[in-house]
């Protein structure tokens, strides 16, 4: 049965309380597991985080049976993942090795012999992907709260709030229609070489043969499209058909298979195999169509029918309008901010445009933070609209900061021109450096696969960079405490003298 982790008196191991960090170290890691010590030894708020965790991994689960991964050591472990923005075999290494992590998990051993606790790949894997988008916002909200009265010097401060977005990418390369269908191609091909090993497919000896052929006409079709600069119109056209023609070939061989599949020892893992098969052979009709529609009969392919990646399904094509950066591919994400740089609030925007963000926002904050009054809250120009600028004075914000687009009236320009919204207008730039320090904590480009792990990514970064704020607060608190006793120790000594 999984637990939570109530550490042990035990010869050879320090106790989480007595775990020590560097106080000038400029590395991300320890201010993290300061934070995350801080939340163990804060008996509300670890009792808060851990009956979340229960409710979620354990829940419905039998009190019987083997023991899992305890509760805090997965938490522990899936933040110092997104910490240092690093792979799964470097956390692996770092659990199994890095003194300070295990003794803030409670399992590294100075000295006696006593065999120690080893955390394998897979189980690290497994056990982190327990955690879901969901019960991350509730963890990441208990550790902005806790945060908040930690840092706030009066009981009753508002909020003064900054929200933006920006572009974090999904794992793909660029897309063209071409090099899509050579993806949907290659993994038909990949697909049937399983197939053949856990059946005897006739006819299929030449994969290799049948696959260096494809990927000839693919280069050569490339080549004429991207590379020719349109001087050659008939051989560009030839280039394409060809490679259309091989793909379509390969089409129909795939679905003969589909309709009529070969017998095999494990019916169930065929029948796997096919559907994956299946799920790429449609890819690839879809884009032989899209394919021969734009280049051969100069048709114009609507966005709606597009795909950006055969792996990535959900991932969409962002054009911001940013002279560094012309396309962006993966999603919209929303990040609001307050003036302790606490992340408050952030969503993954699924097909939706910043001005649309507003009113849903306004009710999240005044759900999640229903005893704090909102001072200032700061948006680009992408965030304008008349309707957006009425919602924030009916959610009593005193001072709205919602840049206009294009020219302005009478009554705005006094608006715009008031000395505390250039103030505030120019504050916002901040938000550019909580979104920076944000990416460095994993939220540039996301590795995981799929939607649903995309916004478990988002969610662990974001806590990530939350606890990495409050345990810098934690960190400039000890460091103050020991100048002063610095100090008092030398006046002694001059005393003494």
């Amino acid at each position: 049965m999984r637990q939570r982790f109530e550490q042990q008196t035990t010869i050879g191991i320090t106790p989480i309380s007595e775990v020590k960090f560097p106080t000038r170290s400029r590395d991300e890691l320890p201010p993290v597991l300061k934070a995350l010590q801080y939340i163990f030894i804060t008996s509300e708020l670890n009792e808060a985080v851990f009956t979340l965790l229960e409710s979620k991994i354990t829940h419905r689960k039998k009190k019987t049976g083997r023991k899992g991964m305890d509760l805090w050591h997965i938490l522990a472990l899936a933040v110092v993942r997104h910490t240092l923005s690093t792979n799964w075999d470097r956390l692996e290494d770092l659990a199994n090795n890095h003194r300070t992590l295990r003794q803030l998990m409670g399992v590294h051993v100075e000295k006696f012999g006593i065999e120690e606790l080893e955390f394998p790949y897979q189980t690290i894997v497994d056990n982190v992907g327990l955690i879901d988008e969901q019960l991350l916002q509730q963890i990441n909200l208990l550790v902005v709260q806790h945060g908040q009265n930690l840092i706030k010097k009066k009981d009753d401060e508002p909020l003064c709030l900054k929200t933006d977005s920006y572009a974090l990418e999904t794992n793909v390369h660029f897309p063209t229609d071409l090099n899509l269908l050579w993806d949907a191609l290659r993994k038909c091909l990949d697909t049937l070489e399983r197939l053949r090993s856990e059946t005897s497919l006739p006819r299929w000896r030449k994969i290799k043969s049948l696959r260096k052929k494809i990927k000839s006409l693919f280069r050569k079709a490339s080549q004429q499209v991207f590379r020719g600069g349109g001087k050659n119109e008939k051989q560009k056209k030839l280039s394409v058909r060809q490679y259309l023609e091989a793909a379509q070939s390969l089409h129909l061989r795939c679905s003969a298979i589909i309709n009529q599949p070969p017998s095999g020892i494990d019916p169930k893992k065929i029948i796997v195999i096919l559907l994956s098969l299946s799920h790429y052979d449609e890819y690839v009709k879809k884009f032989i169509d899209q394919i021969e529609r734009r280049l051969i009969k100069n048709e114009q392919i609507p966005a709606e029918e597009k795909i950006f990646s055969i792996f990535e399904e959900h991932t969409e094509w962002i054009s911001k309008g940013k002279l560094n950066k012309k396309v962006e591919l993966g999603h919209l994400l929303l990040i609001t901010t307050d003036q302790h740089h606490f992340i408050v609030d952030y969503k993954v925007m699924e097909g939706e445009k910043d001005a649309a963000q507003v009113k849903p926002l306004t009710e999240r904050l005044k759900k999640n933070y229903p005893d704090y009054k909102i001072q200032s809250h700061s948006f680009d120009k992408g965030f304008h609209s008349k309707d957006n600028y009425n919602i924030l004075q009916g959610a009593e914000v005193k001072h709205i900061v919602l840049p206009k687009k294009g020219k302005l009236n009478n009554e705005e320009k006094e608006r715009e021109s008031d000395k505390n919204f250039k103030s505030l207008r120019n504050a916002h730039s901040a938000i550019e450096s909580n979104i920076n320090m944000l990416e460095h904590h994993g939220l540039n480009r996301c590795f995981d696969k799929g939607l649903k792990n995309y916004k478990r990514y988002v969610g662990l970064s974001v806590l990530a960079y939350n606890l990495h704020i409050l345990g810098n607060h934690l960190i400039a608190e000890e460091r103050k405490k020991e100048e002063r006793l610095e100090k008092q120790r030398q006046g002694y000594h001059r005393r003494a003298a």
